[in-house]
């Protein structure tokens, strides 16, 4: 009898550990008509005539309890929902551990995106656009850099070859000579492919001269098809909303039905001056 005594002590508290952390995430749903629940708890002998006397208390104390519990919770602090953001300031005053959340979840105070390396065509206004049209998965993690014509080269082998063994999504950037940046955000890595791949996550947007975002219309899947000639963004009715050349040199962008998009730049044809390559998901 001490051990079954012992046991239903762990109960009491584990169980109400329990029921204090399900009253804090949905009270409305956790409180209402709670107690008359638990008033079903409380043994009678006439109810349990085939239990030990003493096990008759014990089941009265667990009743007891749980019915405490409810006029208590409100008051409880054993259980705390909190956002990821919330967790990594407590953690913040800790420098080892906050450096271990702070490799996977980043941004800045102001809520933009941290880059990991140097860009020459994203400023704060861009990124602070971008990053609030990104899909949920991508929020919060660093972005890095995949691929640069300023570092690695003008050549789309190089682009394909960078992102072989990624699997994230990545953010096509392209400025142009005429100062227009625009570009498009790919579910998936740009890569060599027969056919048309990607999901409609993907849009274009441009920054010429004001923001605009293009998501899928729905009317086709021609999201993202790559050769080793050139990589093509969109598709149907006749033209690409954006297309590469091989030496990532000329450029072009119509609309389509894939995005019923505007030209993305000022010109329909263009010559690029820098493109970049980030991938946005830890």
């Amino acid at each position: 009898m001490q051990q079954r005594r012992k046991g239903f002590s762990c109960i009491h508290t584990g169980l109400n550990h329990f029921y204090t952390f399900f009253v804090q995430w949905s009270p409305d749903m956790y409180t209402t008509g709670i107690k008359k629940c638990y008033k079903s708890c409380y043994v009678r002998k006439d109810q349990h005539t085939n239990h030990h006397p003493a096990e008759g208390k014990v089941f009265a104390a667990v009743g007891k309890h749980f019915s405490n519990a409810v006029d208590k919770f409100k008051t409880a602090k054993i259980w705390n929902i909190i956002t990821v953001k919330g967790l990594k300031r407590s953690l913040s005053l800790c420098s080892s551990v906050g450096y271990e959340l702070e490799s996977e979840y980043q941004e800045t105070e102001d809520g933009l995106p941290v880059l990991k390396h140097d860009s020459q065509l994203l400023d704060e206004y861009h990124l602070q656009k971008l990053s609030a049209h990104m899909p949920p998965k991508t929020q919060g993690y660093p972005w890095r850099l995949v691929y640069s014509t300023a570092v690695h080269g003008t050549s789309l082998r190089t682009l394909y070859r960078n992102m072989a063994d990624l699997d994230s999504p990545v953010l096509l950037v392209i400025k142009d000579m005429h100062k227009n940046v625009f570009g498009a955000f790919c579910s998936d890595p740009l890569r060599v492919s027969k056919y048309f791949y990607g999901t409609g996550e993907t849009f274009l947007f441009s920054f010429s001269p004001d923001f605009q975002q293009y998501k899928w219309s729905g009317e086709n899947s021609y999201f993202v098809s790559g050769n080793w000639e050139s990589l093509q963004i969109g598709g149907g009715g006749g033209g690409f909303p954006l297309w590469l050349d091989a030496d990532l040199y000329h450029g072009a962008s119509f609309s389509c039905p894939t995005f019923y998009n505007a030209p993305l730049s000022t010109h329909e044809d263009f010559t690029v001056l820098d493109v970049e390559v980030w991938t946005v998901q830890s």
